[in-house]
């Protein structure tokens, strides 16, 4: 069963392009790892603040979670572990 995980970030707005970095990061990182990147997606209208990740993997990059902690763009995420239904 292939599990999906849905990821909320809550960004700081002024920092949206190493967010946007931090997203094509995982383009690379995903597949090695066997994922299935399904997207990233960045605040256009409204909102300015929320990011979402919908990604299904079984492993993740360390290295970029450090470069998301030494940056400080990210001010949360909440994580969802999901599993399909039909």
């Amino acid at each position: 069963m292939t599990i999906t995980v849905f990821i909320r970030y809550q960004l700081d707005p002024f920092q949206c392009d190493a967010f946007e970095e931090y997203a094509r990061r995982w383009l690379t990182i995903i597949p090695e790892c066997g994922g299935n990147l399904l997207g990233y997606w960045m605040p256009h209208e409204g909102t300015n603040n929320i990011g979402y990740g919908l990604i299904s993997f079984d492993s993740l990059g360390a290295a970029n979670f450090r470069f998301a902690q030494e940056q400080r763009f990210i001010l949360s995420e909440e994580r969802t572990f999901l599993r399909p239904v039909t």
